[in-house]
Formats: structure tokens, sequence, C-alpha cells
């Protein structure tokens, strides 16, 4: 995320104002249902294209890079992004690229894909929102790193996650969120590190 973002409230850059501010809110939401889409579409999806699956999600990766590199071209921004991502990566494409990874790299767990994603979709706006009312750094963790967990225990419950897994992998996902990098946004470290920190304990998964 930019240090430009944490200046001021966040709906002042957005395109769009208030209503560019949700949007956003609700289409980083909406990325929770990418797995469910993944799963119960893509092996038919792949037939119609003629592609595998991993070769479908990397066509899908490789068609968002070229249109986040055509929109820096031509420099604009759309409805809900913010002013300064008409020169630099946006949060959109980063978040389209980690998920990209995810499943290029997870897609065989769907118990580790839907607790990673679901972290990011629902845990990013969930802090952003926090630091908005200007709730303490601190507690911003602390609560970020509860709401985090419950997603992992749920998933648990839903797809047989490894529950041990919630108590490294909360405090992880929250932590890669809080870097302020210029080029990077959170919605890149939010998956990658996280990602990064599963596939060195897969195998004891």
């Amino acid at each position: 995320m930019s240090e430009q973002v944490e200046l001021t409230d966040p709906v002042d850059h957005s395109v769009g104002g208030v209503s560019g501010h949700v949007f956003r809110r609700v289409f980083h939401i909406s990325m929770s249902f990418i797995p469910l889409i993944y799963y119960k579409y893509a092996e038919n999806l792949s037939e119609i294209v003629s592609l595998t699956e991993m070769q479908l999600v990397s066509t899908v990766v490789l068609l968002l890079i070229f249109a986040e590199a055509a929109r820096l071209k031509l420099g604009i921004t759309i409805f809900g992004q913010r002013d300064y991502e008409s020169k630099q990566i946006s949060a959109l494409a980063w978040g389209g690229f980690a998920v990209g990874m995810v499943f290029l790299t997870l897609s065989e767990y769907p118990e580790l894909v839907w607790p990673l994603i679901l972290s990011l979709s629902l845990g990013d706006p969930f802090l952003g929102e926090l630091r908005r009312r200007n709730i303490n750094p601190k507690n911003v963790f602390i609560f970020g790193t509860i709401f985090v967990a419950l997603i992992w225990i749920s998933c648990y419950i839903s797809v047989d996650t490894k529950p041990w897994l919630a108590l490294i992998m909360a405090p992880i996902c929250v932590a890669a969120e809080w870097p302020r990098l210029r080029w990077i946004d959170d919605n890149a470290t939010m998956l990658l590190i996280p990602l990064s920190v599963i596939i060195i304990v897969l195998p004891w998964i």
C-alpha cells in the first residue's frame, strides 16, 4: 500500500468518492467467491477452451498483467481505484496476481486456498475499516488476528483445514498487511507472505 493512502482517509483518494470507496470494499469482499468459482467451474471452462486448469489460471494472470500494463500506459484509473494508481500498479492487479499465485501453487489443496484467499478478501477490508475509525494500531492487530483466526477455524469446519494453522497463520496474515511499501500493495503481501509460510510448512500438513 502506498504511503499516500495512510496520510488521509482513503475515501479522499478514491475515484467516485464515497461510492467509489464502497464499490472498492464490495469488490474486495466479492473475491471470496473466487475459490468457489474455481473449484466448481474451472474444469468445465478448461475443457471449453482446450486448456488445462493450470493453463487457464496462467492465461487469466497473463491477461491481467497485459491489461494493467495498458492501463498504466494510458495513465487512467477506473471507478473505485485511488488517484495515485494511475501511475503505479493497482491494488486490483496486485491482488489478482497474488490470487493467481495461490492457485498455481496450491490448487490441489482447497483446505489451504480457501482460508488464504478469505484472509485477504475479508481480512484486509476489516483491518482498513478499523484504521479508518482511528483504532489504536495494537488493537487493530489484536482484533484483526482474532477475525482472521475465525476465518481459518471456519475453514476447519467447512473444508477440513487443520485447526492448528489458525494459531500460526492468523497473526502472519495480519502482519503481512502491515508493511507500507510504496510500490507493492498489501493485496499482494497479504497473500504472498502467508503463501510462502504455507509452502514451508506444507510437508507437515
